[in-house]
């Protein structure tokens, strides 16, 4: 199960930091963070493996830091200088291990809405 928190209302500037924690799981591979504007289709954000090696899309970089905590089994993404158009639900994605020997599976969380007014 993942569970995001952290979402909520930032002014053009600002910043918000967004959580997620998974559990239920036995070890978790790649981590990330995606969104979904209205009227847009899902995007991936930010992504982070295992070993802390992390991508972000063009239009966070520097803004945005994602990071992640293998013994909680959580991830954060640090977004600052936010911007209006980072208005959207934030959802939470882990490739899953639920048991030794089990194969990967994705897992999503529900999302949590950030709105970011000008």
């Amino acid at each position: 199960q993942l569970v995001e928190s952290g979402g909520g209302f930032g002014q053009a500037g600002g910043s918000l930091n967004l959580s997620c924690a998974v559990t239920g799981v036995f070890t978790i591979n790649t981590m990330a963070w995606h969104r979904q504007a209205p009227g847009k289709q899902r995007e991936l954000v930010a992504r982070i493996d295992y070993g802390g090696r992390a991508d972000y899309v063009e239009a966070v970089k520097g803004r945005f830091t994602i990071s992640r905590d293998n013994a909680k089994k959580s991830m954060d993404l640090q977004m600052n200088s936010l911007k209006p158009e980072d208005t959207a639900v934030y959802f939470c994605y882990a490739q899953v291990f639920v048991a030794v020997g089990s194969p990967s599976r994705d897992a999503w969380g529900q999302g949590t809405q950030v709105v970011v007014s000008p």
